[in-house]
């Protein structure tokens, strides 16, 4: 597997971002730095091949403040909007390094982003604009070991209520934003890592429908057995401060800009 792998957090909010449109903070103390959060994104990087799994709405200004001129590799969750709706934004790394960017995604993910931003995947009739991409559909590897340039990783599907998303292991790290639950192969690929990156939007409530809480957090990583745990798409109702002083030893809140 791959080995020297550096992981920033590009974004850590859920859907609305913190502070939402409008300044509104909810529960957030605005004089928390680490409350500003952007939409989830994951920058993964060796010394050679620069990966991004996912482009909400914050992308260019993520990937502006994290100096990402070259980009190997976009990988995405599922095509709800703060993941992909900056996608229009990787079209500029298209045109520098002359070439399609390989995108991996599960074949929902496809059909709907096809569906949406057709113009992305096809040359105009006119022929000004040319596809972006060079999808890989992922349905037929999850589970099962892939390389991109010099970085190893395993993709897993995942509830997210009514979709699956999909999941990434990059040797003794995990990647899970946008999570309910997890089925038991989903389990097995995740054991045995280390550090374990995970959606916990659901936070308190009992019955969030597509995201986990904490307690649903809590008792996959007992099946998992992960070390260290970073909440991540975090809303409006957490708090980095509050987070820190109720979390339980080996979970801490994710902030954008963490480096793993």
């Amino acid at each position: 597997m791959s080995h020297n792998l550096k992981f920033t957090i590009l974004g850590c909010s859920n859907s609305t971002g913190v502070p939402a449109a409008g300044n509104h903070w909810g529960s957030c103390n605005p004089n928390e730095p680490k409350n500003i959060r952007s939409r989830p994104s994951l920058l993964v990087q060796s010394q050679n091949t620069t990966i991004i799994i996912d482009c909400g709405p914050d992308f260019r200004m993520q990937t502006t403040n994290a100096n990402i001129n070259h980009l190997d590799a976009l990988l995405l969750t599922h095509a709800h909007g703060d993941h992909i709706n900056g996608i229009d934004d990787v079209r500029t790394y298209m045109f520098r390094q002359k070439s399609k960017i390989p995108l991996y995604l599960n074949q929902e993910t496809l059909t709907e982003l096809e569906r949406r931003y057709t113009y992305i995947f096809q040359t105009s009739e006119n022929g000004l604009y040319q596809p972006v991409f060079a999808p890989t559909i992922l349905n037929e590897n999850y589970h099962k070991h892939m390389r991109i340039g010099d970085i190893d990783l395993i993709p897993f599907p995942q509830n997210h209520g009514d979709i699956t998303t999909v999941g990434y292991r990059f040797g003794d790290f995990a990647y899970s934003t946008d999570v309910k639950a997890l089925n038991a192969a989903a389990i097995n690929t995740l054991k045995g890592i280390k550090t374990w990156v995970v959606d916990a939007a659901g936070y308190h409530q009992e019955n969030n429908p597509v995201h986990a809480n904490l307690k649903e957090v809590y008792a996959m990583n007992e099946q998992i057995g992960a070390k260290t745990i970073y909440l991540t798409s975090l809303s409006l109702a957490m708090d980095y401060q509050t987070l820190c002083d109720e979390l339980p030893k080996g979970y801490k809140p994710a902030y954008d800009g963490l480096i793993l």
